[in-house]
């Protein structure tokens, strides 16, 4: 009988692959993504890069200046909406699977303690905390602490590469003194990686984390989470969450078909220190340890695992198969898709450059030209941007109203002139007409005209229109070749 039990144990594990085997993994491929991401242009742009440096947004590789900052309130909905569906169809798995805290605690805890330096003796028991009164142990500790420390300025940097590019960030770390605010992030960033991971630990899951207060808000019947099966396993905590068996022949003795060993492999693997057996808990953050450790403990007598991940509906009130694409879902899919898209749609109306144009407080002055013409002066200023990473030189055209086309003319400047990326030209301009536009006694007259800028080597996709005025004085003005303000 017993070789029979250990024969299907064999064959119920045989190419099992443990959640926190595939958690490394996906781990892994974070990190490597993580530190990759900033390190990747294209022509000079990033993926991703919210310079504050040089007051840029960069995504996926189109460069953005901070006038364009509309897009990041989409980038903050896509963010959020997509946690919140994350936790309405698999509970917090993103605390479990994508959030640097945990991630940052497994590599402390896991490899760090347990795999390198041995002071935690199995990664399977997270309550045995190492005993430090041990010399030997103190020791360790202080090895665990400095290669932490290590790592958390790798952290703090990585951090800093999505605001500061990793190549002026190279640059800047060699003249510290010249950089006060990246070195204080760098080392506030650092102060807490090393407090919270290796002194908070999972408190800040329990106690400090928000989302733990809001996950519950988002949980459905059919929201998938770690789960004991009390109908197999047999119920180990009273209604009131008070635990009332503590060994299995306690168990048997009132409920004979119950499968639960009580040997709570499930309680000592847990990093938030819960039992999952005692039901729903804001602590957990769906890490599924606790299937592994049942998992293995059951599979040994030939069983499935009493702690699934699945969901109440299914495991607890027996009412059918998980709904994962229910309404609530697709609604939160139709929501990410309409905030991507009308994202893509903005982003793709990026200017190649940007224009301010302000009009003098003059409003225009009066001259008499070489050959005795009446001309009538407005001056402008004009502030320039090139947003691109390459100089352009630009010019301009004034685009008049029906019948005065071409009598509105550039008195200066005369020639293109050149703009470098990223900054901001100042140009006064000059336009004229030395023709007679309107013939009013009594008023000044405001004539709407368009200023048409472009870069001379791409009229076609670099180019913007402002619209401004020009002001042509009464006739008694022009008459008396007089100058007025």
């Amino acid at each position: 009988m017993i070789e029979e039990v250990a024969r299907k144990g064999k064959e119920y594990l045989a190419g099992w692959i443990s959640w926190r085997i595939k958690r490394y993994w996906f781990f892994a491929f974070a990190t490597i993504v993580s530190l990759g991401v900033p390190w990747i242009r294209v022509d000079g742009n990033h993926l991703f890069l919210l310079s504050f440096d040089k007051l840029k947004l960069h995504l996926m590789f189109v460069q953005f200046d901070m006038q364009e900052l509309y897009l990041m309130p989409f980038l903050l909905l896509l963010l959020f909406i997509g946690i919140f569906g994350i936790t309405v169809l698999g509970g917090r798995v993103f605390c479990g699977w994508m959030c640097p805290q945990t991630i940052f605690r497994v590599i402390y805890r896991d490899l760090i303690e347990t795999k390198l330096l041995g002071l935690r003796k199995r990664i399977k028991n997270k309550q045995e905390e190492p005993d430090y009164s041990k010399v030997e142990n103190k020791i360790k500790r202080i090895v665990a602490m400095l290669l932490w420390t290590v790592l958390a300025f790798v952290a703090a940097a990585d951090l800093m590469w999505f605001f500061v590019p990793p190549e002026d960030f190279i640059a800047y770390m060699m003249d510290p003194l010249e950089h006060p605010v990246l070195i204080g992030s760098i080392l506030g960033t650092m102060l807490f990686l090393i407090y919270d991971v290796i002194f908070l630990k999972e408190d800040f899951c329990v106690y400090v984390c928000p989302y733990s207060r809001i996950q519950s808000v988002l949980y459905d019947d059919d929201t998938v989470m770690a789960i004991y099966n009390p109908n197999r396993g047999g119920e180990i905590y009273n209604e009131n969450k008070e635990k009332v068996f503590t060994k299995q022949k306690d168990l048997l003795s009132v409920n004979p078909s119950a499968e639960c060993t009580t040997c709570e492999s499930c309680v000592t693997v847990c990093p938030t220190h819960i039992d999952i057996r005692k039901g729903l808990q804001l602590e957990c953050i769906n890490c599924l340890e606790c299937v592994d450790a049942c998992t293995q403990v059951m599979g040994k007598l030939g069983k499935p695992s009493l702690v699934e991940w699945s969901s109440e509906k299914e495991t607890l009130y027996r009412k059918g198969k998980t709904h994962y694409f229910r309404p609530k879902i697709i609604g939160y899919i139709l929501i990410l898709v309409i905030t991507a898209a009308i994202m893509v749609v903005m982003g793709s109306k990026k200017e190649h450059m940007l224009l301010n144009v302000n009009k003098e407080n003059r409003l225009f002055s009066i001259k008499k030209t070489d050959d005795d013409k009446t001309r009538v002066d407005n001056a402008y200023t004009f502030l320039l941007q090139n947003t691109l990473n390459e100089d352009h030189e630009y010019y301009f055209d004034v685009i008049a109203p029906k019948g005065m086309e071409g009598k509105i003319k550039i008195a200066e400047p005369t020639e293109p002139f050149k703009v470098k990326p990223g900054i901001v030209k100042k140009k006064v301009i000059v336009l004229y007409t030395d023709e007679m536009l309107v013939n009013d006694e009594r008023k000044d007259t405001v004539i709407p005209i368009t200023i048409h800028a472009y870069a001379i080597d791409d009229k076609e996709k670099i180019m913007i229109d402002k619209q401004s005025t020009f002001t042509f004085p009464r006739a008694d003005l022009l008459k008396e070749g007089e100058e007025e303000d």
